[in-house]
């Protein structure tokens, strides 16, 4: 999500416009997110992402199975 919005206002700022444009903006954002997970990472002493916190089933998918539950109430 941070690189997500670092990346829009990379874009937003810079007015960048075509795919080269905006793919220097992504990695710009994937760069600055990147680094604060590392730092992330250093400060709290463990990793942000495991096998504990994986999802195994996308909350995209989720969503799909709870809607239709809904609807067939």
């Amino acid at each position: 999500m941070l690189g997500e919005r670092v990346t829009t206002e990379i874009t937003r700022k810079d007015h960048a416009e075509g795919f080269d444009a905006c793919e220097d903006a992504a990695k710009r954002g994937r760069r600055v997110a990147g680094n604060a997970r590392k730092e992330t990472e250093k400060e709290i002493g463990k990793p942000i992402t495991s096998s504990e916190n994986y999802l195994d089933t996308p909350e995209k998918e989720k969503r799909k199975h709870i809607v239709g539950k809904k609807k067939d109430v």
